[in-house]
């Protein structure tokens, strides 16, 4: 009798979760009596799906983890931190403040942690801000063909937006660097359901710090692996977006990401953006 139990993984299609999720993917990561359906889908929908608990472990931006904490606990894994840089805004014109609050911004997502990045940035939340929500592979055409003064990037194009003849407004995670003591802008995460068991919660996680080391172990064949996704980049680019988002702080938060994280979700109820800043629940690996 087949023992083995199923689980659905959901995670983005870009070159820095493929990066993660490599060893898994390909079978080179042990998983005895355990067996990960990979659900690959863009983050917002991803944030979507955990609202209904769809999702056994998924990639998830933390802003939308406020919206899901009573379902899902935190792996201690998979993190994608800003750490002096991150989500960005850019326009066909450089703009200050002032005027970014007054322009069209297309947005990659309300539940993305750009978004509510964005909002703190602003000082606003999402019904004060004039804001068009766009596939984050479509912000560039966006603005482009005016349908957005201003565009909220994330992914790779923190990296090609020049390629586009767009020019930088503001990096929205050196702002958070500068308020924060340099702490690093807290993106996204991987999250399990609380319907599992804690041992099981446990072999997940480490299951998935495995992967990502041996990824950082075998760079070289993973960036290769995760050249499928890479929109837009060569080699040597796609593998300086990974270097960006899969580090030290994927392979675990440590206490400062965990605090990151608590300022982000807090300064987000303070504004009226979040409807709680829920206590962090990590799994132990």
């Amino acid at each position: 009798m087949d023992t083995t139990r199923r689980l659905t993984l959901g995670h983005s299609p870009d070159p820095d979760d493929a990066f993660m999720f490599y060893g898994l993917a390909r079978g080179l990561i042990q998983t005895p009596g355990l067996e990960f359906e990979h659900v690959l889908q863009d983050i917002q929908t991803l944030n979507e799906r955990a609202t209904r608990g769809e999702l056994d472990v998924s990639a998830i931006s933390i802003h939308a983890y406020a919206h899901v904490s009573r379902d899902y606990a935190l792996l201690p894994s998979g993190a994608s931190m800003g750490d002096g840089y991150g989500p960005m805004l850019v326009a066909r014109r450089a703009m200050g403040r002032d005027e970014v609050s007054r322009a069209r911004i297309a947005v990659p997502g309300r539940m993305t942690s750009a978004f509510l990045a964005l909002q703190l940035w602003l000082g606003r939340t999402a019904t004060d801000i004039h804001h068009v929500v766009v596939p984050f592979d479509e912000v560039f055409k966006a603005v482009r063909d005016g349908v957005a003064d201003v565009g909220l990037i994330i992914h790779e194009g923190q990296l090609t937006y020049r390629n586009e003849g767009l020019e930088l407004c503001a990096d929205l995670g050196v702002w958070w660097g500068t308020e924060n003591e340099g702490l690093p802008l807290p993106l996204g995460g991987n999250v399990i359901h609380k319907r599992h068991d804690a041992a099981l919660r446990t072999r997940v996680a480490r299951i998935l710090h495995d992967s990502i080391q041996f990824s950082l172990d075998h760079r070289s064949d993973a960036v290769e692996h995760s050249m499928r996704w890479a929109r837009d980049m060569g080699m040597d680019l796609a593998d300086k977006f990974v270097g960006m988002y899969v580090n030290h702080w994927t392979l675990d938060y440590g206490e400062r990401g965990r605090e990151s994280i608590r300022r982000f979700l807090a300064r987000g109820q303070q504004l009226g953006a979040l409807p709680m800043a829920p206590p962090l629940e990590f799994v132990e690996a």
